[in-house]
């Protein structure tokens, strides 16, 4: 049972003061029978007191206000978790009866949202694609893995030519991003099959080979296999995510994970950082050495926020963290 040391920091700074900052945080470990919180500390600038609740996907959610007036303002998360590998899928089911399976899934509550695909102008071309691959004689776990190889071999990591808006349809156009774009086509393909898919927001842990990602904030996919359940898939990599993966959220897209987002009330312009330092004990007490993730700055841009009420501003909410 790997341990794994991670701190989180986001920092962002103001052109000038700012105040009635309001944010959303997602730093909270999932917590099941594969992954467990050994010790948890956060501290943000100014103190302030945060309430903490469950959303509709299972996620522990953080928000907080900080009134006075700042220039800059420091969201630090240390973790300690603990990770058990998940067994991989075998064949106690006849590939057939997997999908009839899949079939009953369609209007089951707690599986409809991850059925639900986009439509875009290029939709039939990634239909063909997905139609190659599927066949009754083949199960639901290996079209899976196939979809995940064929991300990973038609598609460029590429730092910087996408956002975390970046739309569907761009991501196919252009065949490049980064591990949320890469998560969000995977996520097409397998609703598409009819096996539904989870966009996962979390980190992957180091175990010093290279991986894309390792050390930072990173996202990948679970998709669930009948008679197995959720099954985490990492495009990016080309391989399971198991024990060296830490999730911090789940649900349909990278919206309804973003680590951090907010509103506040004063200049348009503001420069992000966020680092992510990961470190890991391998049963011997020997500390690795831990990995830091590039530091990126962010300049956001929108308008300043005037008045007094935040639901006159709603459509200023902003991501003010990158996944990388």
């Amino acid at each position: 049972m790997p341990e794994f040391n991670i701190k989180h920091i986001t920092k962002y700074a103001y052109e000038s003061p700012v105040r009635e900052s309001v944010n959303h945080i997602i730093l909270y470990p999932i917590e099941d029978q594969f992954q467990k919180v050994i010790k948890h500390n956060l501290k943000i600038s100014g103190n302030p007191k945060v309430d903490v609740f469950t959303d509709y996907y299972g996620n522990k959610i953080g928000f907080f206000a900080y009134s006075e007036r700042h220039r800059e303002l420091e969201i630090y998360s240390e973790l300690t978790v603990a990770t058990t590998p998940k067994e991989l899928p075998s064949a106690t089911m006849f590939s057939e009866m997997q999908w009839k399976a899949l079939q009953t899934l369609r209007y089951q509550v707690p599986y409809i949202d991850y059925l639900k695909w986009e439509a875009f102008d290029a939709l039939q071309e990634l239909k063909a694609v997905t139609d190659q691959y599927l066949r009754s004689d083949i199960s639901p776990y290996r079209v899976a893995m196939d979809f995940c190889k064929y991300v990973y071999e038609h598609f460029k990591y590429i730092q910087g030519v996408t956002t975390v808006q970046t739309q569907i349809e761009e991501i196919w156009q252009i065949k490049s991003g980064v591990c949320q774009d890469f998560a969000h086509i995977l996520c097409q393909m397998l609703r598409m099959a009819k096996i539904p898919a989870k966009y996962a927001s979390g980190y992957i842990c180091p175990n010093k080979n290279g991986i894309r990602g390792e050390g930072a904030t990173h996202a990948w996919v679970e998709a669930y296999i009948p008679d197995y359940g959720w099954l985490g898939l990492d495009p990016t990599n080309n391989c399971i995510a198991n024990e060296t993966y830490v999730r911090l959220a789940l649900g349909r897209s990278f919206t309804d994970c973003s680590p951090v987002k907010g509103v506040y009330k004063g200049p348009s312009n503001h420069k992000l950082t966020v680092q992510v330092i990961v470190g890991y004990d391998n049963g011997t007490a020997e500390i690795h050495e831990p990995v830091t993730e590039k530091v990126e700055t962010e300049p956001v841009f929108s308008t300043a926020i005037k008045g007094n009420s935040y639901r006159r501003n709603l459509e200023l909410m902003q991501q003010i963290q990158q996944q990388q």
